[in-house]
């Protein structure tokens, strides 16, 4: 049983079609890249797959069953923006993980915050935007779940954290489970991805193993990436 599909899914905000017959397949023990120009459906696609709207047309069915309660418990979201509590300190916030999700791993939580330095004895409104959304990244790859979908994971670190943030998604993921990664930082997570998913107004325009999708284009997936959407 595939893992996650989409099958002939729609989204539509009045008159205005966002996602247009989408049909999808996530297999197990993959890392697969999303990526689009802004704009083009990918968070629309993701906060349907995590049930935050509704869908217009169309199902997606996680391990064969619709998105619902049970989706939810296997799968781990890091949204682009952070949703945590900043009036709470990073311990209270493991602690509120680890009563929310059953599969939440505290051990693996503090072991990566201490790695990454830190201080879960601070407010997150005392941290940087870059430190809260390294709080979120560890908190969500903590879930022992069998499918993590992040959303711009990237965006607010620096480049030198990048390398480990990368590490940290690579090595702390189920065996068997899948990674979604959304991202237009394609350089730097190329290099981690087993296939990639291309959408453009609302569509999948490609799909493909990235090994493969280089050695046909004989070029980088960023290169293939801008040809493709050059403006």
């Amino acid at each position: 049983m595939e893992l996650l599909q989409c099958i002939d899914l729609n989204k539509s905000f009045g008159e205005k079609k966002i996602l247009k017959n989408v049909n999808l397949t996530i297999p197990r023990g993959k890392i697969i890249g999303l990526l689009g120009k802004n704009g083009t459906g990918k968070t629309t696609l993701i906060k349907l797959i995590n049930d935050l709207l509704t869908i217009s047309s169309g199902q997606i069915l996680v391990n064969g069953n619709p998105i619902g309660v049970e989706s939810k418990k296997v799968i781990s979201y890091l949204p682009e923006r952070t949703y945590l509590d900043k009036g709470m300190t990073v311990e209270k916030t493991v602690e509120y993980f680890a009563k929310f999700y059953d599969n939440f791993d505290s051990e693996k939580a503090y072991k990566l915050l201490k790695e990454l330095g830190l201080d879960t004895h601070q407010k997150l409104a005392k941290m940087s935007k870059g430190m809260q959304e390294k709080v979120q990244l560890v908190l969500v790859m903590s879930r022992n779940a069998e499918l993590y979908i992040l959303d711009e994971p990237l965006g607010g670190v620096d480049p030198a954290t990048r390398e480990y943030i990368l590490d940290t998604i690579l090595t702390n993921f189920n065996d068997g489970a899948s990674v979604i990664i959304s991202t237009h930082l394609i350089s730097d997570i190329e290099c981690i991805l087993d296939s990639v998913i291309f959408i453009d107004n609302g569509e999948i325009i490609l799909t493909a193993e990235t090994d493969e999708l280089r050695n046909r284009e004989n070029a980088s997936i960023d290169e293939i990436f801008r040809r493709m959407f050059k403006c």
